[in-house]
């Protein structure tokens, strides 16, 4: 279980544009240097954001900009725009247990409530947590490092 890399590479991308973008064209390929992905996969991602209306991306010349304020910007909302089944995939069953065992017939019936508890729990929870948090956090460690 974890947050798929989409979701932390989409906040590298929002941290970098928040930071840089004012003075600087935000392009693909130069979130693909900071990020160290490659540019089609943060095209992606970044395709994914603008059509979730979380940042404007230029045609032509390119270069993302936010869309709307930072502190509107919620990590679920990041982590939903770029991978819509991310808590899915970081709470969920095993896929393969035997019909034929008891406990492989029944654990999905078994861990239906407390997931249920669990993913709300979550999903709350990255909604309280913002990217003007998560950059106010990046600039605390910037301050603390030489």
């Amino acid at each position: 279980m974890h947050i798929s890399h989409k979701c932390s590479i989409a906040v590298h991308c929002l941290i970098f544009i928040k930071e840089y973008g004012e003075e600087n064209k935000v392009t693909s390929e130069l979130l693909s240097l900071s990020t160290g992905c490659n540019p089609v996969t943060i095209r992606n991602i970044l395709s994914a954001m603008k059509k979730d209306g979380i940042i404007d991306v230029k045609f032509g010349t390119g270069g993302a900009t936010l869309a709307v304020p930072i502190q509107d910007i919620s990590l679920y909302r990041v982590c939903a725009a770029v991978d819509p089944k991310a808590v899915e995939k970081m709470i969920s069953v095993h896929p393969a247990p035997s019909p034929f065992c008891p406990v492989g017939r029944n654990i999905e019936e078994v861990l239906d409530q407390t997931y249920k508890i669990l993913k709300e729990d979550l999903v709350s929870s990255m909604k309280s947590i913002t990217m003007e948090k998560i950059v106010k956090d990046y600039r605390a460690i910037l301050e603390r490092k030489p």
